[in-house]
């Protein structure tokens, strides 16, 4: 059995400090402890360095540190035995993905008489599972949910299923899918006979790869982190083509996701997408509107400073909703 999260279930609240606090079940609460994570993983230790604040942190400018830090932060927060990824494949910030997962789980219980739904019987869907597989090995961690991961990159794919294969206690709970025809994101997915309880997406934010090489310039000149002796990676999360960019940016992939979905809507309890940018969120809410969703919610998440956020929408009426959860969910 999974071991559980955190059991406080209060409204998360900024701090004297005014950065938002994460999810109150999330794991990676307050300020990390860099001996016990070093402990765990002692190759992490190569890459500690001390904070202008005098404290310990990583070189988030440093792609390897960064993947070393997570899977230190696998180890010690989820039992991940080995984690790796090829070089140059999107390596996520841990906090964040798993403040999606607990948001959704809140979404989910909030249909479920308050409670939230745990176990195999749940089942979600990962579009873009990616190399790192983050959301179906912290899903599954901590709520008991099966996955499908898919993804159109073999590459991607074959990290993942690496990932599986080191981690037996995941035998059974995690399927990986390869979606054929990149133009679509559920048709030729999912299965006519099969039914979803959600489904999660981190989608590509930018139009090309020069618009996301510009951003993460103007983020690293935010960040004050720009230093003419120092030379900065393009990309310090990493990322394939695929990962950070599509034709038409996030708001077209979002708008696909969209207009796929609808012909999904009796097979999915809620469709979900990460949206990174505000701009985005009413036009995706009207088309989903126009195509006949039945309840649409905007759900907000903070890191520190940086806000986020993801949309929920589901086409069920308010009885369909009540007979899946009676069949499918544990009471």
């Amino acid at each position: 059995m999974p071991s559980k999260p955190p059991s406080k279930t209060a409204p998360a609240k900024p701090s004297d400090g005014g950065k938002a606090p994460l999810h109150p079940r999330n794991r990676h609460q307050g300020r990390y402890d860099f001996p016990a994570l070093i402990e765990g993983s002692p190759e992490l230790g190569a890459f500690v360095i001390t904070n202008p604040y005098g404290k310990p942190s990583i070189d988030f400018a440093n792609p390897e540190a960064v993947k070393v830090f997570n899977r230190a932060l696998l180890k010690q927060f989820y039992g991940i035995r080995q984690w790796d990824i090829p070089a140059g494949y999107l390596c996520p910030p841990i906090p964040g993905r798993a403040d999606y997962l607990h948001h959704l789980a809140d979404l989910l219980g909030a249909a479920h008489d308050g409670v939230i739904p745990r176990g195999p019987a749940l089942r979600g869907l990962d579009i873009g599972v990616g190399a790192n597989c983050i959301y179906p090995l912290i899903g599954h961690h901590d709520y008991g949910w099966r996955f499908v991961g898919a993804d159109i990159d073999p590459q991607s794919l074959d990290s993942a299923a690496a990932i599986l294969a080191a981690n037996p206690q995941y035998e059974g709970a995690i399927e990986l899918r390869r979606q054929e025809n990149p133009q679509h994101i559920f048709q030729g997915l999912v299965q006519a006979d099969e039914r979803f309880d959600f489904t999660l997406c981190n989608p590509p934010f930018h139009a090309s790869l020069d618009e996301a090489r510009s951003g993460s310039t103007r983020k690293w000149k935010n960040l004050g982190k720009q230093d003419p002796s120092r030379t900065l990676p393009v990309l310090n999360f990493g990322g394939q083509s695929n990962e950070l960019h599509c034709e038409g940016g996030e708001a077209a992939f979002i708008a696909r996701m969209a207009e796929e979905s609808a012909a999904f809507g009796q097979q999915v309890f809620w469709f979900s997408t990460l949206v990174s940018k505000v701009g985005n969120v009413t036009p995706l809410q009207e088309r989903l509107k126009a195509l006949g969703a039945s309840d649409i919610r905007v759900v907000h998440m903070a890191q520190g400073q940086k806000q986020s956020r993801f949309v929920a929408w589901t086409y069920l009426q308010k009885n369909q909703r009540r007979a899946w959860r009676k069949e499918r969910w544990p009471a």
